[in-house]
């Protein structure tokens, strides 16, 4: 014998009280899917700082939907099924494309790394002993201070520019080096003329203001003062490396991104985040370019830095 009620069934045997009929199901899921949309779709709607942190961490707004699509099909909850994949095709349009079969060839006349090597690092040279084995044609280090290390990049790469606290080596020709004032008192980019053997590439190393929640000043007064550089630069060919403390979602970067394109996109595979580099949520270091053309794109985890490396391959044509 049983008791029926709206709410529920009350068994007279166990005395239990069977709950689906007072478990939520659609519209908190449908709440919090439309919350995530929002985020996604509306986040260069939020100003200042705020923006910027929610531009930085933008890929990772996503993870609430695998748990709320499997929620709602859990709680066979259509409704909120059905709006939980409103932010799952916003994301996928945002930041899918980056998982698709990329483009990458072994064809290349140019070879870059970039590596912030970090000023708290115990051991510089195992760090440049694995940009080495890269065996890129150029390497590019932010943070640099003078070591025992640079002996073996100087053994391997006769030509080098160094400026404040950014420096580049190369296997070949570098000339016309000059200091990109970024406004922070103190060398932290250069551009010079890489005389590559297919023809010659402008090569800027930089490093960006430091960035913090709420603090984002120096930052953007230094990208907007390399933005303005490489603008008025007539350069055919162009390259950019370094640690712009602007991840690849941040507003800021866009100051930058519609002169130059991101290898990591174009010939990359995946997010390519780098820092921190022992759990990377976000990627402040970039190879931009203009001019030639992207063939492969790759993150290095390298050791002893708190940022991992990038790598990209370069054709430069005729």
């Amino acid at each position: 014998m049983s008791v029926q009620s709206r709410s529920g069934t009350r068994s007279a045997r166990g005395g239990g009280v069977r709950l689906s009929g007072t478990r939520p199901r659609g519209p908190v899921i449908a709440l919090l899917s439309l919350v995530v949309a929002v985020l996604l779709a509306g986040h260069r709607a939020v100003p200042g700082a705020a923006g910027t942190l929610l531009d930085t961490a933008l890929p990772w707004v996503g993870l609430p939907i695998p748990l709320l699509l499997a929620f709602g099909l859990y709680r066979r909850a259509w409704t909120g099924l059905t709006l939980a994949l409103v932010p799952a095709v916003i994301w996928a349009f945002l930041f899918g494309g980056a998982f698709l079969p990329g483009t990458a060839s072994a064809r290349h006349d140019l070879r870059v790394v970039s590596q912030n090597l970090y000023a708290d690092n115990k051991d510089p040279r195992a760090t440049v002993e694995r940009l080495i084995g890269t065996r890129a044609d150029l390497i590019a280090i932010q943070e640099f201070r003078d070591g025992p290390f640079t002996k073996r990049l100087d053994a391997l790469y006769p030509f080098s520019a160094r400026r404040g606290t950014v420096a580049l080596w190369g296997r070949f020709p570098l000339r016309d080096s000059q200091v990109v004032d970024l406004g922070l008192g103190w060398p932290r980019a250069l551009r010079v003329r890489a005389e590559t053997p297919r023809g010659d590439v402008t090569v800027y190393v930089a490093h960006a203001g430091s960035a913090r929640p709420g603090a984002t000043h120096k930052r953007d007064v230094s990208v907007d003062r390399l933005s303005a550089a490489i603008r008025a630069d007539g350069s055919k060919r162009l390259v950019l490396l370094g640690d712009l403390n602007t991840a690849t979602t941040d507003r800021e970067l866009g100051r930058l991104v519609p002169m130059l394109r991101e290898a990591q996109l174009t010939a990359g595979t995946g997010l390519g985040f780098t820092w921190p580099s022992s759990f990377p949520l976000a990627r402040p270091d970039h190879v931009l370019y203009r001019g030639v053309k992207a063939e492969a794109a790759a993150v290095l985890h390298t050791p002893g830095s708190d940022h991992r490396a990038v790598r990209a391959d370069f054709s430069v044509g005729p």
